[in-house]
């Protein structure tokens, strides 16, 4: 009885495919391709970098001493806080919409905010403008005097001065702990945060508020 002969061909074209699989795994170092970073448009998880509208991503920025920055992948709004100005006089954050805001929460027996803080005094020193603004918001329960001596003796005096005694501002961000800053885009929405200090005028920090800007209003 002859046995009937098999067509080897799909066993080849079967090998070839596997071969070939077999390449672009140890090609990508046995890795999936992450989907963020095969198309720009595409949402990130929490705390990674996203691309900004103005076309410039914050990859190049969320690192060295702005490593803890967390980018929101959906821009919440930033709730509307209260606190007082320099006067005594009612403010609310939505009288900054239109600009971009660092706002960060300190108060004057914060040790790691005593160190920062001149750093934020010199970013606002070179960029502060009617496009951006550093908000440093004192939620610190002494009050006006108490911040405003503080930041002169930390030389941060280039900052406006404003002060939440009630605390609530902390509360209504969700803030865990001091400093808090978060990067607030021209319609009021969180770009993202970082809890903890950060060196505000470094090369990093500079290229993220240019970022920041640069996105259409």
């Amino acid at each position: 009885m002859n046995e009937t002969k098999r067509n080897p061909l799909p066993y080849l074209i079967l090998l070839a495919l596997l071969a070939g699989a077999l390449g672009l795994y140890l090609y990508s170092g046995g890795k999936t391709v992450p989907r963020a970073e095969q198309s720009p448009t595409v949402p990130a998880a929490a705390g990674t970098v996203i691309e900004t509208q103005g076309g410039g991503g914050y990859r190049d920025f969320a690192k060295g001493p702005l490593s803890a920055f967390l980018v929101k992948a959906e821009r919440p709004i930033v709730p509307d806080i209260a606190f007082k100005g320099a006067q005594g006089e009612d403010a609310k954050l939505s009288q900054w919409k239109g600009r971009v805001v660092l706002l960060n929460l300190w108060a004057t027996w914060c040790a790691p905010c005593r160190k920062e803080m001149p750093t934020l005094a010199d970013l606002q020193k070179q960029m502060g403008s009617k496009d951006f603004e550093v908000l440093a918001l004192s939620v610190d329960r002494k009050g006006l005097a108490a911040s405003s001596a503080f930041l002169k003796e930390t030389g941060a005096d280039a900052l406006g001065l404003y002060v939440d005694v009630t605390t609530k501002s902390l509360d209504d961000l969700q803030g865990l702990g001091l400093p808090l800053t978060i990067l607030v885009d021209r319609k009021g929405r969180e770009i993202g945060r970082l809890l903890g200090p950060a060196e505000w005028n470094s090369a990093e920090a500079l290229g993220l508020m240019k970022a920041a800007i640069a996105e259409a209003p």
